[in-house]
């Protein structure tokens, strides 16, 4: 076993008896939702020249806010290192976390921790400079790699590398602006991580058309928000806040008609638009405060890392199930 899961099995022990397990009372009293994001990943969760704090996992900290609070705004963003992350939710320094975390077996059955869904599907990839004229990872033997301590891409490249035969000099960061400057700089051939975080750490490059994404997609990394465990009233408060945003694009329900849908003949989206949220303890209006501050799952994704934002991804597997992706959620009945 590593030592990295150990500490995090130790860690979750230590903290099991003191953490108190109703979050939900805990935020109403503060007023404010502790949410734990990145220490600065574009599109995903970043601070702007203002200091006010965007992207696709941002959003999800909104939703919740808006669900629990009836504001969106009323979140405390910690930006936390990918070694960090975990302990301070164990700790109760935060009362979530959306940080593109990698759902896996050891991280749901050992850390006391639970992850409440899916809002990126995505997969390991690579990032070289065009200078270096390699178009296959099966062309890096022997490179030197830029890569982020404390994430499922150090496990995943060994294997890679294992499986075929080949070897390389791991290069190892704190953050991943350091990762960025450690390719730029060129200690290293080539940066590994999601590849969505390559196309993020690409835009921050002086020249970001010098530097290509490789094709190859070595692992699945479905990232997705995570609560500690033995508070299901909480888990089931966040799990539902996301299905909620995927379920509004799947019926239409968009922050600029949610007001003329609440008249809806649909049964489902009146469902959606409220009369469930004593289940979840809960305002009635829940739902409604998500879909009117935040958006609907796909509008959240379009102005974040979408075609209309600076990193142009395409929705691909987080399209819809309905349009060729596999984004579902389970119906609000």
């Amino acid at each position: 076993m590593r030592k990295s899961v150990l500490l995090g099995l130790a860690t979750a022990a230590i903290f099991s008896s003191s953490v108190q397990a109703d979050t939900l009372e805990d935020v109403k009293k503060a007023g404010v939702l502790k949410c734990g994001v990145s220490t600065g990943l574009g599109g995903f969760s970043a601070a702007d020249d203002k200091g006010n704090w965007k992207g696709l996992d941002v959003d999800v900290c909104r939703a919740v806010a808006a669900a629990v609070l009836g504001d969106a705004s009323k979140v405390k963003y910690n930006p936390l290192t990918a070694k960090e992350r975990f302990t301070a939710l164990q700790s109760g320094e935060i009362d979530m976390l959306s940080r593109n975390t990698t759902w896996t077996l050891t991280r749901d059955a050992s850390l006391g921790l639970n992850f409440a869904g899916v809002n990126y599907y995505d997969g390991q990839g690579f990032m070289v400079t065009k200078a270096l004229g390699v178009d296959s990872a099966l062309k890096l033997d022997g490179a030197a790699v830029c890569i982020q301590a404390g994430t499922t891409t150090e496990l995943n490249l060994a294997d890679y590398f294992k499986a075929n035969n080949m070897k390389y000099k791991a290069i190892t960061f704190d953050t991943s602006d350091q990762t960025i400057k450690g390719f730029e700089s060129g200690r290293c051939d080539m940066l590994t991580s999601d590849q969505s975080q390559l196309y993020s750490l690409r835009i921050k490059l002086a020249k970001p058309d010098s530097a290509i994404v490789l094709p190859e997609v070595i692992s699945k990394e479905p990232l997705g928000p995570v609560v500690r465990q033995g508070d299901d009233k909480w888990f089931n408060i966040v799990k539902w806040s996301l299905n909620a945003m995927i379920n509004a694009e799947e019926m239409g329900v968009t922050s600029k008609n949610v007001d003329e849908m609440k008249t809806s003949k649909d049964p489902a989206i009146g469902r959606l638009m409220g009369g469930q949220g004593e289940k979840l303890g809960l305002d009635d209006s829940w739902s409604y405060n998500i879909i009117k501050q935040v958006g609907n799952y796909g509008e959240s994704f379009e102005r974040n890392v979408g075609t209309g934002s600076p990193l142009k991804i395409s929705r691909g597997l987080n399209a819809l199930w309905s349009k060729g992706g596999i984004m579902y959620a389970p119906p609000i009945r």
